[in-house]
């Protein structure tokens, strides 16, 4: 038992990482047009407004959770008067309805590209491994919020501070080892989807054209003067 706890949460978050940042280089050199959701709106788009919307500002603010939650340790939110209720409350409250924003996006999404024939005909083999693995990770996460305020295990004493290990390059094997079953469950999942990451249409999150914030509006000029009335 020893010796598959290190090789699940002292071995393979490493072989993820590498996994994931050489499949992202490999597909960027070798399939730089291909970073992309390969956008199937032109066969149905009423299900599609509602549904993708959902999904990703969901999982934006499901990220921005994990972010906090992972890296930011007790003793700093202490030491600015959020109290242990406070944050569990908001992380069940802000937690819970993005869990459930995304988890009903996804749904409406897996309908629609069930339903219409267009959208299941443009499904590849890598979405048929890709989208199980993600509802999957975000049932577990949505589990895991939801029963964590009313258990007793704490995750920030335990499946945060493994997690801080691995920054560190010495991975606390125990921490992560102690932890409840959906705990457990929801990471190797997680590590599964960043495995995939690089091979699937989740790629196109680093094609996001969010450099159109920034750019410069577009001057036109007429060649030869004051356009005739």
């Amino acid at each position: 038992m020893k010796h598959l706890n290190i090789a699940l949460w002292g071995v393979s978050p490493y072989v993820v990482l590498v996994l994931f940042v050489a499949g992202v280089i490999w597909r960027y050199r070798y399939d730089r047009f291909g970073l992309t959701t390969r956008s199937t709106q032109l066969h149905e788009s009423r299900l599609l407004r509602v549904g993708g919307p959902l999904f990703h500002f969901g999982l934006l603010f499901v990220i921005a959770g994990h972010l906090v939650g992972l890296l930011v340790p007790e003793r700093l939110t202490e030491a600015v008067h959020v109290t242990e209720p406070m944050y569990r409350l908001n992380a069940l409250v802000v937690g819970g309805l993005a869990g459930l924003a995304s988890v009903a996006g996804l749904a409406v999404l897996l309908w629609r590209r069930l339903r219409v024939r267009a959208v299941r005909r443009a499904t590849g083999r890598s979405d048929r491994v890709l989208y199980p693995v993600l509802a999957t990770v975000l049932l577990a996460g949505l589990i895991a919020t939801l029963l964590g305020p009313s258990g007793h295990y704490d995750y920030r004493l335990g499946v945060s501070v493994w997690f801080r290990s691995l920054l560190e390059l010495e991975p606390d094997v125990g921490a992560m080892a102690a932890a409840p079953f959906v705990f457990q469950a929801h990471t190797l999942l997680g590590m599964a989807l960043f495995a995939l990451w690089p091979f699937s249409r989740l790629v196109h999150a680093f094609a996001a054209p969010v450099t159109y914030l920034a750019r410069p509006y577009i001057v036109y000029r007429s060649r030869g003067g004051a356009l005739p009335r």
